[in-house]
């Protein structure tokens, strides 16, 4: 039991460090949504390590079931998401207004499929896997990680939408009119 938890630490702390690596430029930038960004990757890979082996074990309670629902939204947000902004959102390399990563860098608002309903589906994604990882065993730790990467979800999201805001002006703020962060007519 106790190489388990040393290997779950050990991994943590690999996957983290290339976590790390890769939001480097957002991490030396505290005012970026990618460096709330992180925080909620490290929440949810702390979640998914906590609970990794529990995701089989009893597979039709009820908490399970709420798990894989939940999941399985999460798949299809990010494999959405991603293929509308790459297919519709276009590509400028002048975007400079904070340390984007590949795809954020769009040069073009898109307010089709997912993103008709809720302005961060990916990150909506996120949200769902952490929830759906949260339900595979619901205890006070993990239940306080799922909630602690639902607020840096939130902060990243807020923090976006006012680079967005700079970058696209005002057809920008029109589309948060219409839309909700996260959840359809919810949030």
């Amino acid at each position: 039991m106790a190489t388990e938890h040393i290997a779950r630490i050990v991994l943590f702390l690999v996957v983290s460090a290339g976590l790390a690596r890769f939001s480097w430029a957002s991490l030396r930038a505290p005012r970026s949504h990618g460096f709330y960004r992180f925080f909620a990757w490290e929440c949810i890979l702390g979640l998914l390590l906590l609970n990794a082996g529990t995701w089989f074990r009893d597979p039709l309670s009820l908490t399970q079931l709420i798990s894989w629902f939940l999941l399985l939204v999460s798949g299809y947000l990010v494999l959405h998401g991603v293929y509308l902004l790459r297919r519709l959102g276009g590509r400028d390399s002048k975007r400079q207004d904070a340390p984007l990563i590949g795809i954020e860098k769009t040069a073009n608002l898109v307010t089709e499929g997912a993103f008709r309903y809720v302005r961060h589906p990916l990150y909506s994604s996120l949200l769902f896997l952490a929830w759906g990882i949260l339900f595979k065993d619901p205890t006070w730790v993990a239940g306080t990680l799922a909630v602690a990467a639902t607020v840096f979800l939130v902060a990243t999201a807020k923090i976006e939408e006012r680079e967005n805001i700079r970058f696209f002006g005002a057809p920008y703020e029109q589309y948060m009119k219409g839309t909700k962060m996260f959840i359809p007519f919810m949030f």
